[in-house]
């Protein structure tokens, strides 16, 4: 990832494409950053988790921006976004999830809420960088539940 980042950074400054030499400008500084933060160059899937929490970011303030009446500053975080989410893995479809989920509680024989902790340990594993936690989350509790 951080070569393709490198090679279309070069490709953008080329072309002129202002938006996404910045927006790859924007996601190289946040891997750097989070490189000095853990005191080492990051895998490719701790750069994926950086990249995906960046495009969380930039939909939440769209989501903002859009209830501000700022369409303008709502469809540049969009388009970043998009920028961003061209360097993550195809996300799982929800039939894939839910496969994946029930695969992970029969592996892990969970049976309650108690073991909601196994079941993500194996779900997370296998989803990293593919799937929204969050939502991975709410389809195991009402797994479990």
């Amino acid at each position: 990832m951080l070569q393709q980042l490198t090679d279309d950074m070069k490709a953008a400054m080329k072309a002129g494409d202002k938006l996404k030499l910045s927006s790859i400008r924007m996601l190289r500084a946040a891997i750097k950053n989070k490189e000095i933060e853990v005191g080492h160059e990051l895998s490719e899937v701790e750069a994926l988790d950086v990249a995906g929490k960046i495009v969380k970011q930039r939909l939440d303030a769209a989501n903002q921006y859009d209830a501000a009446g700022r369409e303008d500053l709502r469809d540049k975080e969009l388009a970043e976004a998009a920028i961003f989410q061209a360097y993550l893995p195809e996300p799982l479809s929800d039939a894939e999830l839910t496969a994946l989920i029930d695969q992970a509680i029969t592996d892990s024989g969970a049976s309650s809420m108690r073991d909601m902790g196994k079941v993500m340990g194996i779900v997370k594993a296998k989803a990293e960088g593919r799937a929204d936690m969050g939502k991975l989350s709410g389809i195991v509790k009402s797994r479990l539940g």
